[in-house]
Protein backbone atom coordinates (compact mmCIF):
# COMPACT_ATOMS: atom_id res chain seq x y z
CA UNK A 1 0.00 0.00 0.00
CA UNK A 2 0.74 3.57 -0.80
CA UNK A 3 1.45 6.18 1.77
CA UNK A 4 0.95 8.66 -0.42
CA UNK A 5 -1.70 7.98 -3.83
CA UNK A 6 -0.46 11.83 -5.73
CA UNK A 7 -0.32 11.39 -9.47
CA UNK A 8 0.21 14.59 -10.69
CA UNK A 9 0.52 18.45 -10.68
CA UNK A 10 -2.56 20.04 -12.88
CA UNK A 11 -3.55 23.13 -14.02
CA UNK A 12 -7.03 24.39 -13.34
CA UNK A 13 -6.95 27.04 -16.37
CA UNK A 14 -4.85 25.24 -18.93
CA UNK A 15 -5.20 21.65 -18.03
CA UNK A 16 -1.35 21.32 -18.49
CA UNK A 17 0.40 18.62 -15.93
CA UNK A 18 2.86 18.73 -14.23
CA UNK A 19 5.40 15.83 -12.91
CA UNK A 20 5.24 15.76 -8.85
CA UNK A 21 8.47 14.50 -8.25
CA UNK A 22 9.94 18.03 -9.36
CA UNK A 23 10.29 21.21 -7.90
CA UNK A 24 7.09 23.01 -9.44
CA UNK A 25 5.84 26.47 -8.86
CA UNK A 26 3.11 27.97 -11.23
CA UNK A 27 1.60 26.60 -14.49
CA UNK A 28 4.00 28.50 -17.92
CA UNK A 29 0.49 30.37 -18.18
CA UNK A 30 0.74 32.00 -14.85
CA UNK A 31 -1.44 29.84 -12.75
CA UNK A 32 -1.56 27.96 -9.87
CA UNK A 33 -0.73 24.36 -10.00
CA UNK A 34 -3.11 21.79 -8.20
CA UNK A 35 -2.60 18.34 -6.76
CA UNK A 36 -4.42 15.07 -7.93
CA UNK A 37 -4.36 11.76 -6.65
CA UNK A 38 -5.12 8.10 -8.01
CA UNK A 39 -8.76 8.47 -6.21
CA UNK A 40 -10.40 4.94 -8.28
CA UNK A 41 -7.45 3.19 -6.79
CA UNK A 42 -7.51 4.33 -3.21
CA UNK A 43 -11.15 3.87 -3.20
CA UNK A 44 -10.59 0.39 -3.87
CA UNK A 45 -7.47 0.18 -1.09
CA UNK A 46 -8.59 2.11 1.81
CA UNK A 47 -11.75 2.01 4.01
CA UNK A 48 -12.80 4.88 5.68
CA UNK A 49 -13.20 3.04 8.86
CA UNK A 50 -9.29 2.55 8.95
CA UNK A 51 -8.64 6.25 9.89
CA UNK A 52 -10.47 5.55 13.37
CA UNK A 53 -7.28 3.73 14.46
CA UNK A 54 -4.47 6.36 13.25
CA UNK A 55 -2.84 9.34 15.76
CA UNK A 56 -5.14 12.13 15.41
CA UNK A 57 -2.92 14.47 13.79
CA UNK A 58 -3.30 15.50 10.03
CA UNK A 59 -1.14 12.88 8.92
CA UNK A 60 -3.92 9.79 9.22
CA UNK A 61 -5.35 10.95 6.00
CA UNK A 62 -1.21 10.81 4.64
CA UNK A 63 -3.02 8.59 1.41
CA UNK A 64 -4.77 12.05 0.41
CA UNK A 65 -1.53 14.03 0.97
CA UNK A 66 1.79 14.65 -1.41
CA UNK A 67 4.54 13.44 0.78
CA UNK A 68 5.44 9.74 -0.85
CA UNK A 69 8.03 8.39 1.80
CA UNK A 70 7.16 8.51 5.52
CA UNK A 71 10.60 9.81 6.54
CA UNK A 72 10.38 13.25 5.10
CA UNK A 73 7.00 13.82 7.40
CA UNK A 74 8.05 16.88 9.29
CA UNK A 75 5.41 17.30 12.30
CA UNK A 76 5.46 19.02 15.53
CA UNK A 77 2.24 17.34 16.20
CA UNK A 78 -0.41 19.13 14.09
CA UNK A 79 -3.88 18.38 13.29
CA UNK A 80 -7.22 17.65 14.87
CA UNK A 81 -8.04 20.07 16.23
CA UNK A 82 -11.43 20.54 18.08
CA UNK A 83 -14.62 21.46 16.25
CA UNK A 84 -16.43 22.89 19.58
CA UNK A 85 -20.14 23.89 19.79
CA UNK A 86 -20.96 27.23 20.46
CA UNK A 87 -24.34 26.34 22.28
CA UNK A 88 -24.92 30.08 24.02
CA UNK A 89 -23.21 32.08 21.22
CA UNK A 90 -25.47 29.91 18.90
CA UNK A 91 -28.78 30.87 20.75
CA UNK A 92 -27.73 34.39 20.88
CA UNK A 93 -27.48 34.89 17.12
CA UNK A 94 -30.49 31.86 15.96
CA UNK A 95 -28.19 29.14 15.01
CA UNK A 96 -28.58 26.52 17.30
CA UNK A 97 -26.05 24.00 15.18
CA UNK A 98 -22.93 26.46 15.47
CA UNK A 99 -19.65 24.99 15.54
CA UNK A 100 -16.05 26.41 15.32
CA UNK A 101 -13.28 24.76 13.85
CA UNK A 102 -10.38 26.05 16.43
CA UNK A 103 -7.27 25.58 14.75
CA UNK A 104 -5.62 28.48 16.77
CA UNK A 105 -4.56 25.73 18.92
CA UNK A 106 -2.32 24.49 16.28
CA UNK A 107 1.58 24.35 16.47
CA UNK A 108 2.55 28.11 16.05
CA UNK A 109 -0.81 29.04 17.15
CA UNK A 110 -2.47 29.62 13.72
CA UNK A 111 -4.00 27.40 10.71
CA UNK A 112 -0.56 28.34 8.68
CA UNK A 113 0.91 25.42 10.68
CA UNK A 114 -1.10 22.65 8.75
CA UNK A 115 0.47 24.33 5.14
CA UNK A 116 3.91 24.11 6.43
CA UNK A 117 4.05 20.86 7.69
CA UNK A 118 2.77 19.21 4.33
CA UNK A 119 4.68 22.31 2.16
CA UNK A 120 8.27 21.95 4.21
CA UNK A 121 7.94 18.06 4.04
CA UNK A 122 7.20 17.88 0.47
CA UNK A 123 10.38 20.57 0.10
CA UNK A 124 12.81 18.29 2.25
CA UNK A 125 11.50 15.26 -0.39
CA UNK A 126 12.16 17.24 -3.19
CA UNK A 127 15.65 18.22 -2.06
CA UNK A 128 15.14 21.95 -0.98
CA UNK A 129 18.10 23.89 0.65
CA UNK A 130 16.78 27.09 1.23
CA UNK A 131 13.12 28.37 0.89
CA UNK A 132 11.91 32.28 0.86
CA UNK A 133 8.24 33.69 1.33
CA UNK A 134 6.44 36.94 1.72
CA UNK A 135 4.09 36.89 5.11
CA UNK A 136 1.53 39.02 6.94
CA UNK A 137 2.74 37.36 9.66
CA UNK A 138 1.18 34.10 10.68
CA UNK A 139 2.65 32.03 7.75
CA UNK A 140 6.21 33.41 8.14
CA UNK A 141 6.23 31.71 11.82
CA UNK A 142 5.15 28.63 10.92
CA UNK A 143 7.42 28.13 7.92
CA UNK A 144 10.11 29.89 9.74
CA UNK A 145 9.75 26.62 12.79
CA UNK A 146 8.88 23.58 10.24
CA UNK A 147 11.87 24.55 7.92
CA UNK A 148 13.95 24.62 11.82
CA UNK A 149 12.62 21.01 12.05
CA UNK A 150 13.34 20.36 8.81
CA UNK A 151 16.90 21.60 8.78
CA UNK A 152 15.78 24.04 5.47
CA UNK A 153 17.21 27.84 5.61
CA UNK A 154 14.64 30.09 5.51
CA UNK A 155 14.31 33.92 4.31
CA UNK A 156 11.15 35.79 5.63
CA UNK A 157 9.72 39.21 4.17
CA UNK A 158 6.82 40.70 6.00
CA UNK A 159 5.24 44.06 6.56
CA UNK A 160 6.99 46.37 9.07
CA UNK A 161 3.20 46.26 11.51
CA UNK A 162 2.68 42.84 11.12
CA UNK A 163 1.73 41.01 14.66
CA UNK A 164 4.97 41.65 16.53
CA UNK A 165 5.13 38.05 18.24
CA UNK A 166 5.25 36.49 14.53
CA UNK A 167 8.89 38.38 14.01
CA UNK A 168 9.67 36.93 17.23
CA UNK A 169 8.79 33.42 15.89
CA UNK A 170 10.74 33.90 12.53
CA UNK A 171 13.77 35.36 14.52
CA UNK A 172 13.83 32.42 17.32
CA UNK A 173 13.56 29.71 14.29
CA UNK A 174 16.82 31.23 12.57
CA UNK A 175 15.25 33.01 9.55
CA UNK A 176 16.78 35.83 7.82
CA UNK A 177 13.83 38.29 8.48
CA UNK A 178 13.09 41.69 6.46
CA UNK A 179 10.77 44.06 7.50
CA UNK A 180 9.10 45.92 4.56
CA UNK A 181 7.44 49.30 4.65
CA UNK A 182 4.63 48.13 2.63
CA UNK A 183 1.49 45.26 2.28
CA UNK A 184 1.99 41.87 1.99
CA UNK A 185 2.36 42.65 -2.26
CA UNK A 186 5.47 44.35 -1.50
CA UNK A 187 6.75 41.77 0.47
CA UNK A 188 6.20 39.97 -2.35
CA UNK A 189 7.82 41.45 -4.93
CA UNK A 190 11.00 41.62 -2.90
CA UNK A 191 11.09 37.68 -2.56
CA UNK A 192 10.25 37.57 -6.29
CA UNK A 193 13.35 39.25 -7.29
CA UNK A 194 15.81 37.69 -4.91
CA UNK A 195 14.09 34.40 -6.27
CA UNK A 196 14.86 35.63 -9.91
CA UNK A 197 18.39 36.55 -8.15
CA UNK A 198 19.02 32.96 -7.20
CA UNK A 199 17.49 30.20 -8.75
CA UNK A 200 18.54 27.78 -5.74
CA UNK A 201 15.71 29.80 -3.39
CA UNK A 202 12.50 27.65 -2.97
CA UNK A 203 9.38 29.57 -3.84
CA UNK A 204 7.26 28.92 -1.04
CA UNK A 205 4.89 31.79 -1.59
CA UNK A 206 0.75 31.46 -1.41
CA UNK A 207 0.09 29.20 -4.13
CA UNK A 208 3.47 29.26 -5.92
CA UNK A 209 4.46 26.00 -4.48
CA UNK A 210 1.37 23.32 -4.77
CA UNK A 211 1.89 21.95 -1.25
CA UNK A 212 -0.10 24.35 0.94
CA UNK A 213 -2.96 24.19 -0.03
CA UNK A 214 -2.60 20.18 0.23
CA UNK A 215 -1.97 21.15 4.35
CA UNK A 216 -4.67 23.56 4.51
CA UNK A 217 -7.36 20.91 3.00
CA UNK A 218 -6.95 18.66 5.97
CA UNK A 219 -9.63 21.38 7.92
CA UNK A 220 -12.09 19.93 5.48
CA UNK A 221 -11.48 16.02 6.34
CA UNK A 222 -11.60 17.08 9.89
CA UNK A 223 -14.68 18.54 9.86
CA UNK A 224 -16.12 15.74 7.93
CA UNK A 225 -14.90 13.02 10.12
CA UNK A 226 -15.87 15.06 13.72
CA UNK A 227 -18.97 15.35 11.96
CA UNK A 228 -19.67 11.82 11.53
CA UNK A 229 -19.01 11.38 7.87
CA UNK A 230 -21.47 14.01 7.20
CA UNK A 231 -21.49 17.52 5.16
CA UNK A 232 -22.11 20.48 7.44
CA UNK A 233 -24.64 23.23 5.41
CA UNK A 234 -22.80 26.13 5.72
CA UNK A 235 -18.69 27.03 6.22
CA UNK A 236 -17.31 30.40 6.72
CA UNK A 237 -13.61 31.31 6.30
CA UNK A 238 -11.79 34.25 6.67
CA UNK A 239 -10.68 35.22 3.67
CA UNK A 240 -7.65 36.42 2.49
CA UNK A 241 -5.38 34.49 0.73
CA UNK A 242 -8.05 32.02 0.25
CA UNK A 243 -5.78 29.03 0.27
CA UNK A 244 -7.75 26.96 3.68
CA UNK A 245 -10.84 27.92 1.61
CA UNK A 246 -9.35 26.45 -2.03
CA UNK A 247 -8.02 23.64 0.20
CA UNK A 248 -11.31 22.78 2.15
CA UNK A 249 -13.90 22.76 -0.80
CA UNK A 250 -11.05 20.54 -2.77
CA UNK A 251 -10.64 17.87 0.41
CA UNK A 252 -15.01 17.54 0.37
CA UNK A 253 -14.91 17.13 -3.38
CA UNK A 254 -12.11 14.25 -3.10
CA UNK A 255 -14.34 12.97 -0.08
CA UNK A 256 -17.15 12.66 -2.29
CA UNK A 257 -15.33 11.14 -5.18
CA UNK A 258 -14.19 8.20 -2.84
CA UNK A 259 -17.85 7.68 -1.53
CA UNK A 260 -16.58 8.88 2.29
CA UNK A 261 -19.83 11.63 2.69
CA UNK A 262 -22.35 11.81 0.46
CA UNK A 263 -25.13 14.49 -0.19
CA UNK A 264 -24.77 18.54 -1.52
CA UNK A 265 -21.41 20.78 -0.39
CA UNK A 266 -21.79 23.12 1.77
CA UNK A 267 -22.31 26.36 0.69
CA UNK A 268 -18.61 28.40 0.96
CA UNK A 269 -19.02 32.06 2.56
CA UNK A 270 -15.71 33.90 1.89
CA UNK A 271 -15.26 36.72 5.13
CA UNK A 272 -13.42 39.34 4.30
CA UNK A 273 -12.75 43.20 6.19
CA UNK A 274 -14.59 45.93 4.40
CA UNK A 275 -11.42 47.52 4.66
CA UNK A 276 -9.76 44.85 1.78
CA UNK A 277 -12.87 43.22 -0.01
CA UNK A 278 -11.26 42.36 -3.45
CA UNK A 279 -13.47 38.93 -3.49
CA UNK A 280 -16.27 40.72 -1.85
CA UNK A 281 -16.39 43.16 -5.35
CA UNK A 282 -15.50 40.80 -7.62
CA UNK A 283 -18.35 38.02 -6.26
CA UNK A 284 -20.97 41.23 -6.26
CA UNK A 285 -20.04 41.83 -9.63
CA UNK A 286 -20.08 38.62 -10.91
CA UNK A 287 -16.79 37.94 -11.81
CA UNK A 288 -14.13 35.29 -12.12
CA UNK A 289 -11.43 37.48 -10.59
CA UNK A 290 -10.56 40.19 -8.42
CA UNK A 291 -9.64 43.37 -8.93
CA UNK A 292 -6.83 44.65 -6.40
CA UNK A 293 -7.96 47.10 -3.26
CA UNK A 294 -6.70 50.08 -3.37
CA UNK A 295 -5.50 51.04 0.32
CA UNK A 296 -6.09 47.80 1.69
CA UNK A 297 -6.39 48.20 5.56
CA UNK A 298 -7.60 46.42 8.67
CA UNK A 299 -6.63 45.18 11.95
CA UNK A 300 -7.39 41.50 10.81
CA UNK A 301 -4.11 41.18 9.71
CA UNK A 302 -4.17 37.94 8.25
CA UNK A 303 -7.29 38.48 5.67
CA UNK A 304 -5.62 42.16 4.23
CA UNK A 305 -4.97 40.58 1.03
CA UNK A 306 -5.12 43.35 -1.97
CA UNK A 307 -5.58 40.50 -4.51
CA UNK A 308 -5.18 36.81 -4.44
CA UNK A 309 -3.05 34.77 -6.83
CA UNK A 310 -6.11 32.21 -6.23
CA UNK A 311 -8.38 34.59 -6.38
CA UNK A 312 -10.55 32.59 -9.57
CA UNK A 313 -10.58 29.79 -7.24
CA UNK A 314 -11.95 31.06 -4.28
CA UNK A 315 -14.72 32.54 -6.63
CA UNK A 316 -15.28 29.37 -7.87
CA UNK A 317 -15.92 27.41 -5.07
CA UNK A 318 -18.12 29.84 -3.92
CA UNK A 319 -20.34 29.83 -7.28
CA UNK A 320 -20.39 26.12 -7.12
CA UNK A 321 -21.68 25.30 -3.88
CA UNK A 322 -24.14 28.80 -4.25
CA UNK A 323 -22.24 30.43 -1.36
CA UNK A 324 -21.50 34.08 -0.76
CA UNK A 325 -19.33 36.94 0.13
CA UNK A 326 -19.34 39.14 2.26
CA UNK A 327 -17.36 42.28 4.37
CA UNK A 328 -17.46 43.26 8.33
CA UNK A 329 -16.08 46.17 9.52
CA UNK A 330 -13.57 46.20 12.21
CA UNK A 331 -15.31 47.45 15.34
CA UNK A 332 -17.92 44.55 14.32
CA UNK A 333 -15.15 41.99 14.40
CA UNK A 334 -13.48 43.25 17.64
CA UNK A 335 -16.95 43.68 19.60
CA UNK A 336 -17.57 39.96 18.64
CA UNK A 337 -14.32 38.44 19.40
CA UNK A 338 -14.98 39.94 23.20
CA UNK A 339 -18.51 38.57 23.12
CA UNK A 340 -17.00 34.75 22.04
CA UNK A 341 -14.72 35.21 25.34
CA UNK A 342 -17.41 35.94 27.42
CA UNK A 343 -20.06 33.56 26.12
CA UNK A 344 -18.10 30.44 24.93
CA UNK A 345 -14.32 30.98 27.17
CA UNK A 346 -12.43 31.21 23.31
CA UNK A 347 -10.11 33.65 22.75
CA UNK A 348 -9.83 33.63 18.70
CA UNK A 349 -7.97 35.60 16.39
CA UNK A 350 -10.08 39.10 14.88
CA UNK A 351 -10.09 37.01 11.45
CA UNK A 352 -11.85 34.21 13.04
CA UNK A 353 -13.96 36.82 14.99
CA UNK A 354 -14.98 37.91 11.68
CA UNK A 355 -16.95 34.91 10.34
CA UNK A 356 -19.09 34.94 12.93
CA UNK A 357 -20.13 38.17 12.57
CA UNK A 358 -20.82 37.28 9.07
CA UNK A 359 -22.77 34.37 10.32
CA UNK A 360 -24.99 36.67 13.02
CA UNK A 361 -25.24 38.97 9.39
CA UNK A 362 -26.72 36.11 7.22
CA UNK A 363 -28.93 34.67 9.65
CA UNK A 364 -30.47 37.89 10.29
CA UNK A 365 -30.95 38.12 6.77
CA UNK A 366 -32.48 34.85 6.29
CA UNK A 367 -29.50 33.45 3.98
CA UNK A 368 -28.49 30.88 6.61
CA UNK A 369 -31.73 29.03 8.15
CA UNK A 370 -32.00 28.04 11.82
CA UNK A 371 -31.90 24.27 11.27
CA UNK A 372 -28.75 24.62 9.25
CA UNK A 373 -25.50 23.12 10.63
CA UNK A 374 -22.86 25.85 10.33
CA UNK A 375 -18.70 25.41 10.72
CA UNK A 376 -16.83 29.02 11.09
CA UNK A 377 -13.54 28.72 10.72
CA UNK A 378 -10.82 30.13 13.22
CA UNK A 379 -7.79 30.73 12.16
CA UNK A 380 -5.61 31.31 14.77
CA UNK A 381 -5.28 32.14 18.78
CA UNK A 382 -6.02 35.38 19.94
CA UNK A 383 -3.01 35.87 22.04
CA UNK A 384 -1.21 36.17 19.00
CA UNK A 385 -3.10 39.96 18.46
CA UNK A 386 -2.36 41.31 22.42
CA UNK A 387 -2.81 45.09 20.91
CA UNK A 388 -6.37 44.77 19.74
CA UNK A 389 -7.34 44.22 23.50
CA UNK A 390 -6.87 47.39 25.51
CA UNK A 391 -7.43 46.89 30.18
CA UNK A 392 -7.72 49.02 33.25
CA UNK A 393 -6.97 47.18 36.05
CA UNK A 394 -7.20 48.18 39.21
CA UNK A 395 -4.11 48.33 41.54
CA UNK A 396 -4.42 47.44 45.24
CA UNK A 397 -1.70 48.18 47.62
CA UNK A 398 -0.62 45.64 50.57
CA UNK A 399 -3.35 45.52 53.04
CA UNK A 400 -6.18 47.04 50.88
CA UNK A 401 -9.62 45.42 50.85
CA UNK A 402 -11.05 43.92 47.62
CA UNK A 403 -13.88 45.67 45.51
CA UNK A 404 -15.62 43.06 43.83
CA UNK A 405 -17.09 45.85 42.17
CA UNK A 406 -13.91 47.62 41.18
CA UNK A 407 -12.83 44.55 38.47
CA UNK A 408 -11.04 44.56 35.05
CA UNK A 409 -12.50 46.73 32.43
CA UNK A 410 -11.48 46.40 29.07
CA UNK A 411 -11.90 47.70 25.54
CA UNK A 412 -10.63 47.12 22.29
CA UNK A 413 -8.44 49.32 20.26
CA UNK A 414 -9.34 50.38 16.64
CA UNK A 415 -5.56 51.45 16.70
CA UNK A 416 -2.36 49.52 16.06
CA UNK A 417 -1.04 50.85 19.28
CA UNK A 418 0.60 48.36 21.89
CA UNK A 419 -1.43 48.20 24.94
CA UNK A 420 -0.81 47.10 28.19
Amino acid sequence: MSFSYISHLHCPKCRTSYSPHKQAHLCACGSPLLVAYRLDELKETVQRSELAAREPRLWRYHELLPIELEQNVISLGEGFTPLLPLPKLGHRIGIPQLYMKDDGLLPTGSFKARGAAVGVSKAKELGVQELALPTNGNAGAAWALYAARAGIRSTVVMPVDAPAITRSECAIAGAQLHLVNGLISDAGKIVSQAISDDDSLYDASTLKEPYRIEGKKTIGFEIAEQLGWKLPDVILYPTGGGVGLIGIYKALTELLALGWVQGKLPRFVAVQSAGCAPIVEAWKNKQTESIPWPNASTLAFGINVPKALGDFLILDAIYRTEGCAIAVDDRALLGEQRLIAELEGAFICPEGASTFVAARRLRDSGWIQDNDTVVAINTGLGLKYPHVVQTSIPVLEPGDYLNRRSTISGRQSTSREETG
